[in-house]
């Protein structure tokens, strides 16, 4: 009997999952691997490409600057942990970092004349390189090993005399046959997308003239993060109280709120207000559970 129990919780909950990650495949992840790219700059080659070979996870996203590349072009290339940062989620990205914990909102000489092959910190851990650079026009970031190791490439396409669009693209293979390098890339393909999202929204932002506030990004940031372990917790809830239609639609409530607030181009505070319903249907299944045992 408890067996049964244990299996039919189980199943209930892979069944759940399962429905959660179709929906990612099929909507949430197209949706992503474009974020703010046109169909031209979806299939158009970019620099770097040669790098990536045939990709299992290749993104294309972009954002128009109003400002024309040669503006834009010192806030690129200074980047780097230790150095300006990534202009994103500065509470994780630079954390540890001997510059402090905020990117730049200024144009830093020192980190201005790279040149191919050098270093780019992605964190205290983990490096690239620099493998291709033209000024005002591109840059790629690399690893230095195997024929296809992958690629980033920040590339500026002006649209008129006041307007470019940057357009980032990332491809690289996962590392099947490597479980340490597997686990880091499983974690970004879920990620990436907030993170690209954030850098080229900061790059924007500083550009303009109006850079992002470390505070409004560390809540976004946190809201992220408590709605993914919302849905993480509401799968554990299954499997440790009785499996009810009402605990089972709490769980796929969360694993949908989690999407559409990391992947929909929707408002946060929507996000916010889905996340504290569910928690409320948590506390009344178990106030409810309590009062029948």
């Amino acid at each position: 009997m408890i067996k049964a129990t244990i299996l039919k919780k189980l199943t209930a909950t892979l069944v759940q999952f399962g429905i959660i990650m179709v929906a990612y495949i099929f909507i949430a992840r197209p949706y992503q691997l474009g974020w703010g790219a046109t169909t031209v700059e979806i299939n158009r080659s970019m620099p770097g490409d040669e790098r990536r070979g045939n990709p299992t996870f290749l993104a294309t996203r972009a954002i128009t600057i109003e400002d024309t590349p040669e503006n834009i072009w010192p806030w690129l290339i200074q980047m780097g942990y230790g150095r300006a940062g990534f202009y994103g989620y500065d509470i994780i990205e630079n954390l540890g970092s001997e510059n402090g914990i905020y990117s730049a909102d200024r144009i830093l000489p020192e980190f201005q004349n790279f040149k191919e092959g050098d270093e780019v910190p992605l964190s205290w851990v983990a490096k690239l390189y620099f493998f291709e650079i033209e000024p005002n026009s591109y840059l790629v970031w690399s690893e230095d090993k195997g024929d296809y190791p992958g690629a980033f490439t920040w590339a500026l396409y002006p649209i008129d005399e006041t307007r470019t669009r940057l357009v980032s693209r990332i491809g690289w293979n996962f590392h099947w046959s490597e479980p340490n390098l597997l686990t880091l890339d499983v974690f970004s393909e879920f990620t990436d997308h907030l993170a690209v999202r954030e850098i080229l929204q900061g790059v924007k932002g500083r550009v303009e003239g109006h850079p992002d506030n470390f505070a409004a990004s560390t809540v976004e940031f946190t809201v992220y993060l408590l709605l993914l372990l919302l849905f993480a917790f509401t799968q554990s809830y299954i499997l440790l109280r009785p499996l009810t239609l009402t605990n089972w639609g709490l769980g796929l409530a969360s694993g949908v709120t989690w999407l559409i607030t990391w992947y929909a181009p929707i408002s946060l505070w929507i996000g916010v207000i889905l996340g504290l319903l569910i928690i409320f249907g948590l506390v009344r299944s178990l106030k409810e559970y309590r009062l029948n045992t």
